[in-house]
């Protein structure tokens, strides 16, 4: 391969993501699955859909657990926000900021677009090759050859890089039109690019004008601080049910995420604010310090008894620590709070399963049921149906179950073999069968793709 399409190849990787790395190389990633933080950032999101046009309930929001300052859109309408973005954002108006970027992204079509503008600099480059060969025959010169196709190559290079800093230029156009018309100011959008600038400068990057998907950082301080001269909502307030929101968010991913020393040099045992001392009490649960940590999870329950979330986590505790029929009652209490949550529902069923109990089948097969209406994305729901499913004896909805996990897994030979199963069992036009006839559908689809 050569280096120009090993280039094109990352390009191609990144660039459908809609941004590269803005630092750091070699993390683990992958996503992860909140029901808080996720509904904080549609929180924040949903009015920067309306502004663009787009419907939120068909934008799917995923966290991705990356310590680096990056957010991205890919596989059409699905956007990615890197846990280090949202730890590093101080106020809500940086990640809308973001958000509003991507959703720029989105609106615009700029994947659609890159992919065409990918598959021109590919042609260019096979153009340049024939050329090359061509000529260098005709002088009888390899070297001529390979001058030819190197500058042909690295022109169609340079005009990949110069449409995608294009594209970026009108997702930040459109960042700022789509907060002016929530009336939500751009100086968080501004800070952020002040942050990336810093975190460039820490580790020794150095951008170039000419070989960046990305406009300069420079610049785009510039733009946004232009718009910030004339916009009316320059210094619009924040709301303090964001602000607040904010920083439930920020201390719940620091205190799952970072080292109890850490955790504690930002949320010192001092501090009493509830941020702190939910913190605090993640960060003690992680450690296995329970002694600590149950304390802390009480103080929050009893302050905020009609907080979902603090009763799962106190649920999480319990269960985690061997006392599964404790857990049931807290569980319980998240789902009575935020019935339409699919993560809770599941996690109430998972305790339910775990007590043994043959009585709590049913519940849970109920709470399975209601989270993969919600969610049917949930891998989990799929493989605890699979258990509930098969102690209850119901075989066809066992199959379609175990079709439905092997499906997510992206296991297409065995979703289809056992979505033929549940086929001959379930009812000829039951639900469960017409699901199961378009599993078959589509896992053959994926394998005469293969």
């Amino acid at each position: 391969m050569s280096s120009f399409v090993r280039l094109v190849a990352l390009i191609a990787t990144l660039a459908v993501a809609g941004s590269l790395p803005a630092f750091g190389q070699g993390r683990s990633i992958g996503l992860i699955r909140d029901a808080e933080i996720e509904n904080i950032i549609r929180d924040y999101a949903t009015p920067i859909f309306n502004a663009a046009g787009l419907d939120s309930a068909n934008v799917k929001i995923h966290l991705v657990n990356d310590p680096r300052l990056n957010a991205f859109v890919a596989g059409g309408q699905r956007m990615f926000i890197n846990t280090g973005l949202l730890i590093r954002a101080k106020d809500p108006e940086e990640v809308i900021g973001v958000i509003a970027h991507e959703a720029g992204h989105i609106a615009g079509g700029h994947l659609a677009r890159f992919q065409d503008e990918l598959r021109n600099a590919q042609t260019k480059s096979i153009i340049a090759m024939i050329a090359g060969l061509a000529a260098g025959i005709a002088a009888k010169d390899g070297r001529v050859a390979g001058a030819i196709v190197g500058g042909g190559q690295g022109a169609a290079f340079a005009d990949l890089l110069k449409y995608s800093r294009t594209q970026e230029s009108a997702a930040d156009a459109a960042a700022l039109k789509y907060l002016d018309r929530t009336g939500v100011s751009a100086r968080g959008l501004l800070e952020f690019f002040a942050l990336l600038q810093r975190e460039i400068r820490l580790t020794g990057g150095r951008e170039h004008p000419y070989l960046s998907t990305h406009p300069l950082t420079n610049d785009r301080i510039a733009t946004v601080s232009s718009h910030l001269a004339l916009s009316r909502f320059a210094d619009a307030p924040t709301p303090e049910d964001l602000r607040k929101k904010h920083a439930m968010m920020r201390a719940k991913l620091i205190g799952f995420m970072e080292p109890l020393e850490t955790t504690l040099k930002i949320y010192k045992e001092t501090d009493t604010s509830l941020p702190a001392r939910y913190a605090r009490t993640l960060a003690y649960y992680r450690r296995s310090d329970m002694a600590k940590a149950v304390p802390l999870v009480d103080g929050l329950v009893t302050e905020e008894p009609d907080n979902p979330y603090f009763h799962e986590i106190k649920g999480q505790m319990l269960l985690e620590n061997g006392r599964v029929v404790d857990s049931i009652a807290s569980y319980q209490r998240t789902v009575d709070l935020a019935p339409q949550e699919p993560l809770l529902r599941t996690a109430l069923a998972k305790a339910q399963v775990e007590t043994g109990n043959q009585a709590l089948l049913e519940p849970a097969l109920d709470n399975l049921r209601a989270s993969a209406r919600l969610d049917p994305s949930l891998a989990e729901t799929w493989r605890l149906l699979t258990i509930v499913n098969g102690r209850l004896g119901n075989q066809g909805q066992l199959a379609l179950s175990q079709a439905e996990y092997s499906l997510l897994s992206d296991n297409a030979k065995a979703a289809n073999a056992l979505a033929k199963r549940a086929v001959d069992i379930l009812p000829t036009g039951a639900p469960g069968w017409i699901r199961a006839q378009d599993i078959i559908s589509e896992t053959e689809r994926r394998l005469d793709d293969k």
